[in-house]
């Protein structure tokens, strides 16, 4: 399993989850580099702002007392929802070229399904088109696939879509999640 070192707050409810009875301070927070949702506890007389990075590696943490672990997708508050969309929004933007190479290098998962596919609004005949135009050059950014494949869904929103689902609900198979 990957280890976050820097987390980014999506919400914090200074008296814990409603309707739980251990009143403990938690925050929900997803890794900056490997998109791990996880629930953070302060240290004693901490607060946390939403969009804060906190240090959560192995060494001294200033703010986080602890990792509670992995924050389950049915725990997300809509507050985390709404920021874990533009969290992931900006960190697509900023990875351009990491995203432009899965449009380069993505695989048939098996005989009857292309990871295309699984990007929302993607079907057999986008893959098509996709695979035809990446065999004659590989593709440069979002505006290059965009250009060469006539008729294809914007790639940064699909992308963004995909990782939110794989965030939010139960996949099968995940692309952008590990």
């Amino acid at each position: 399993m990957v280890k976050e070192e820097v987390a980014v707050i999506l919400d914090f409810l200074p008296y814990g989850y409603p309707l739980e009875k251990r009143m403990l301070p938690i925050a929900q927070a997803i890794g900056r580099d490997h998109f791990t949702l996880l629930q953070l506890v302060p240290r004693r007389g901490m607060k946390f702002e939403v969009g804060e990075e906190v240090y959560i590696g192995d060494g001294k943490r200033d703010k986080v007392q602890y990792i509670l672990g992995r924050c389950p997708r049915e725990k997300l508050t809509e507050t985390a929802k709404m920021q874990l969309e533009e969290f992931i929004k900006k960190k697509v933007a900023e990875n351009e070229e990491r995203f432009v190479k899965f449009f380069n290098e993505a695989q048939a998962i098996n005989t009857r399904v292309h990871q295309f596919e699984l990007l929302p609004g993607f079907g057999k005949k986008h893959t098509k088109a996709i695979l035809e135009a990446r065999e004659e050059k590989p593709f440069d950014s979002f505006e290059d696939i965009k250009e060469r494949v006539g008729n294809i869904p914007d790639p940064a929103k699909a992308i963004e879509k995909r990782i939110m689902e794989e965030l939010t609900q139960i996949q099968r198979q995940n692309l952008f999640i590990s």
